[in-house]
């Protein structure tokens, strides 16, 4: 596995990117560099290659244009105080990604090549890792697309996995405050039996008409309920979410085939165990939600996911109703876990669980 490196002949001026990366805005703005490596039905992967960034050549038959052929991840990295440039639990994410490429009929990626995909970005665009300043990170964005040109209804013979990178700052830019969730009662982001499981970009666009919906109602985002009874509480648009008890309890929806293995979803589950609180995995209904919020039992709601870290939730509502969530604060332990997770991800506490992972010096 070597990787064949053209760098850019018109990278971004130094004092253009310094000026990005101080005030980085999710998205908007990407590093200088790409990563892609091809896979054919009779070759398997190869043409490891680090190409300047800009427009993939398609032809109009691509398959990916047609049957929806893709899938992607999420991942950062962030710059220690010592200006090393690491990662958190790529392993994870590059299983994930083989477990989406199996469900959508692509070619699965080796565990290696995604993790070197990642060192060789950086060792050309890690400049544009900002400083931890501000929870600055540089945000990865590995995909793969079906890149055989046909029309006809079959798994494609051609793919390519790439990856491209651009510098953020806090998903939500309002600060750790509890944020406003629509529920979403007649749309369903993914059925049984489907491939709610998968980070696949067709789960993302079923969920676009609920976000508009939300967005009007004055929500950043939108809950789904199960497809098959819209009883039970699934994700969000694109996080998990947790319940947190008067009693310390906390309570996350079973991993049931149509919600997403998230990977800042496992970490939390695995701190807060750490710390001795009962975390149950298991079908959790709108109707005890409503009852727990009444009562006073639910104390906290927090949603997590690798763009947003850890953020709270303070009220759900929907056509029918708004279920108010700790008198508008933020909870002690959404604060707290997530001042943990980040310190670890940034290198200020101990990794004692050795998910960081060196990509560059």
């Amino acid at each position: 596995m070597e990787f064949t490196v053209t760098r850019n002949p018109n990278p971004t001026p130094d004092a253009e990117r310094e000026k990005i990366i101080a005030n980085p805005t999710f998205g908007t703005h990407f590093s200088d560099h790409q990563v892609v490596v091809v896979w054919e039905k009779d070759k398997g992967w190869h043409s490891h290659q680090v190409i300047p960034y800009g427009p993939i050549l398609m032809d109009p038959s691509a398959a990916v244009l047609h049957y929806g052929q893709e899938i992607f991840e999420g991942i950062k990295a962030y710059r220690h105080k010592d200006g090393s440039i690491w990662t958190f639990r790529p392993e994870m994410n590059a299983r994930r990604l083989q477990k989406s490429a199996h469900r959508m009929a692509l070619p699965e990626l080796p565990i290696e090549t995604f993790v070197e995909s990642l060192r060789q970005l950086i060792a050309v665009d890690g400049a544009w890792v900002p400083s931890q300043d501000g929870e600055k990170t540089l945000y990865f964005r590995p995909f793969e697309i079906a890149a055989e040109n046909f029309l006809g209804v079959r798994a494609a013979h051609r793919a390519e996995y790439r990856v491209i990178a651009s510098p953020v700052g806090p998903y939500f830019t309002g600060g750790i405050k509890p944020v406003s969730i629509w529920i979403a009662l007649d749309s369903a982001r993914a059925g049984k039996h489907g491939t709610g499981e998968a980070k696949t970009g067709g789960n993302y666009a079923a969920s676009l008409l609920a976000q508009n919906e939300g967005y009007e109602n004055g929500c950043s985002q939108v809950v789904f309920l199960d497809a098959e009874t819209a009883t039970y509480i699934e994700e969000l648009g694109g996080m998990n979410l947790f319940f947190v008890f008067k009693d310390g309890s906390v309570v996350t929806p079973a991993l049931d085939g149509t919600i997403l293995h998230g990977i800042t979803r496992d970490s939390v589950i695995t701190l807060l165990r750490d710390r001795g609180h009962k975390v149950e995995e298991r079908r959790f209904a709108l109707d005890e939600l409503r009852s727990a919020a009444k009562s006073g039992e639910l104390v906290e709601v927090f949603a997590c996911g690798t763009a947003a870290a850890v953020t709270p939730v303070g009220q759900l509502k929907s056509r029918k109703e708004e279920i108010e969530i700790g008198g508008g604060e933020p909870g002690r332990l959404t604060v707290s876990i997530r001042e943990e997770l980040t310190s670890i991800q940034y290198g200020n506490l101990p990794d004692k669980h050795g998910w960081l992972v060196k990509l560059a010096d």
